[in-house]
């Protein structure tokens, strides 16, 4: 089993074939999480066949792999997962696969998916995997991922938009961890955090409230994806509104696609801030 650690920094170093060429037939691709899922799909097309593991509305640190999981990966032709350090399940799910002819990419991007800049960054590791194992047809991934990077680029510029006319930049934000990449990006003022890598503790909630009376915080944040009712009590006790946020697309079909999930997002917060 090759196992091959992609990150932004390491994607100029990448052999431009190691593999064997594509037979013509679908390449099986197993993802870790909908992020990941949607990229292949994304990019892949219909020379991939893509099965992801952890639920999208799942948190992958809860997550327990199951024997049906080792099918996957035991017919699959490549593994793709972030390497994050809440994907324990994943050493043990590979040694149970025992797939000798599986070939497993981390990919890793430093910040929030949900992100346009992110998104951007994923696409080309994603591209440069699949090429790694599916040379052949290299060049129809390199285009299908330039035509998503554009869309992802005309999909920042309107929300970039959206975001002007709501004047988020003087809100100030009490935030779960795994959503401050997201608001920070958007503009945001975050004033305080919570819930990276546990829940909140009492003291917290008390200090962050206290922080939140002196900031005049107006917007509490949670994750569906973990302790989504972690900022209820904060919420509570400042009187100021409340959202939940994905993390992940694929909740629904509605948010199926990375665009559909970060502008369930944005449209979230913009109308919480004009209640």
């Amino acid at each position: 089993m090759a196992i091959i650690i992609i990150s932004v920094f390491a994607l100029s170093l990448l052999p431009g074939c190691t593999d064997e060429e594509s037979t013509g037939s679908e390449l099986n691709v197993v993802t870790s999480t909908s992020h990941l899922e949607q990229l292949v799909q994304r990019i892949g097309g219909d020379r991939v066949d893509v099965i992801n593991i952890v639920p999208p509305a799942s948190h992958p640190g809860d997550f327990d792999a199951s024997p049906g999981d080792i099918r996957k990966l035991a017919d699959a032709d490549l593994f793709l997962w972030h390497n994050w350090p809440g994907e324990l399940y994943v050493p043990g799910l590979l040694e149970s696969a025992d797939n000798p002819d599986l070939t497993v990419i981390a990919i890793m991007v430093e910040g929030s998916w949900m992100t346009p800049p992110v998104q951007q960054q994923a696409a080309d590791l994603v591209t440069a995997a699949l090429s790694q194992v599916d040379n052949q047809n290299s060049a129809a991934y390199e285009e299908t991922a330039e035509a998503y990077k554009l869309a992802v680029q005309a999909e920042e510029s309107e929300i970039r938009t959206k975001l002007a006319g709501a004047d988020v930049s003087g809100v100030n934000v009490i935030s779960a961890g795994w959503q401050a990449g997201l608001l920070g990006w958007a503009g945001f003022n975050i004033v305080g955090t919570y819930g990276l890598p546990v829940a909140p503790t009492l003291a917290d909630i008390e200090n962050l409230v206290k922080l939140g009376r002196e900031t005049g915080v107006t917007l509490v944040v949670d994750n569906l994806h973990d302790n989504p009712d972690a900022g209820l009590p904060i919420a509570a006790e400042l009187d100021c509104a409340r959202v939940v946020l994905l993390n992940f697309p694929g909740v629904d079909a509605e948010t199926k696609t990375w665009e559909g999930a970060v502008n369930r997002n944005i449209d979230l917060l913009i109308e919480a801030l004009s209640e």
